[in-house]
């Protein structure tokens, strides 16, 4: 389970970088240790909508309870955060 204010806090942390990076995201994994992280390209997301959005990033939920991980907007199951940075190029 990932609440509402864990997702803001993550949300506005990652608001206050210049830039999103893996770095940014191993920080979160060892600020948030109980969800797993992971960082790709906005693009590379076709399949589902972010829980947040940004300028820089958009995040979405993963629901990894049945073995493979899928998408979510169900923060009561979600499992984990992709955090997704937009390329503005």
């Amino acid at each position: 389970m990932i609440t509402q204010a864990q997702l803001k806090q993550i949300g506005q942390a990652a608001s206050q970088e210049n830039i999103i990076t893996e770095e940014l995201v191993n920080q979160f994994r060892k600020k948030f240790p109980e969800i797993h992280f992971t960082y790709c390209m906005d693009d590379d997301v076709s399949v589902a909508n972010p829980v947040y959005e940004h300028d820089l990033f958009n995040l979405y939920l993963i629901d990894s309870r049945e073995h493979c991980l899928c998408f979510t907007n169900e923060m009561d199951i979600a499992t984990g955060i992709v955090v997704a940075e937009i390329n503005k190029e």
